[in-house]
């Protein structure tokens, strides 16, 4: 059950901050520019708050005690949900946290932590902001470790997965795919 799965790591909350250096973890920043006008912000951050960006990708969103999960279910802070990644005939299941949940006007976003039993440990967000000239943003940061077992040895496979997906998240959002 998730709702026994411990967090695997310490300081939470720290990718919705600037910075994403960690002791002991592999961090990430990268901001892409998805498009401009009032119509590319409805669709990013609309797709942001509904999982979009992870649906969009290859995965699935699966509730576990969750209020809600999956296609055009928003992300709730708190909750608890299983990730999983489609590779191929593969399906890894990636237990995780919603730990925050950014909702303003020109900032839409979450942040979500690893639980026991997911292949890494660390944290990870995705954030649409509007910039003052009408652009959109979808910046992605992540701090990264190995986690244990078994699931730390693949730890370099697991980075590999990590740089595919990355490039499918920021294509997700984007002009060519709404």
């Amino acid at each position: 059950m998730l709702s026994e799965r411990a967090s695997t790591y310490d300081g939470v909350g720290v990718t919705l901050t600037q910075q994403v250096g960690s002791a002991g973890f592999r961090g990430y920043e990268r901001s892409v520019f998805l498009g401009h006008g009032s119509s590319r912000w409805d669709f990013a951050s609309t797709e942001i708050l509904r999982w979009g960006v992870k649906t969009r990708s290859g995965f699935s969103v699966e509730s576990g005690e969750a209020s809600g999960a999956g296609l055009g279910h928003p992300v709730v802070a708190g909750d608890r949900y299983w990730l999983v990644a489609h590779l191929g005939p593969l399906r890894i299941h990636e237990p995780v946290q919603v730990i925050a949940v950014v909702d303003e006007p020109d900032r839409k976003g979450f942040a979500y932590g690893t639980l026991e039993g997911h292949p890494v440990r660390g944290e990870e967000a995705f954030l649409v902001d509007r910039r003052t000239d009408g652009s959109v943003w979808l910046t992605i940061r992540s701090l990264t470790r190995p986690s244990t077992g078994l699931w730390g040895a693949a730890y370099p496979l697991a980075l590999l997965a990590q740089r595919l997906y990355r490039r499918r998240y920021f294509r997700s959002l984007s002009e060519r795919n709404s």
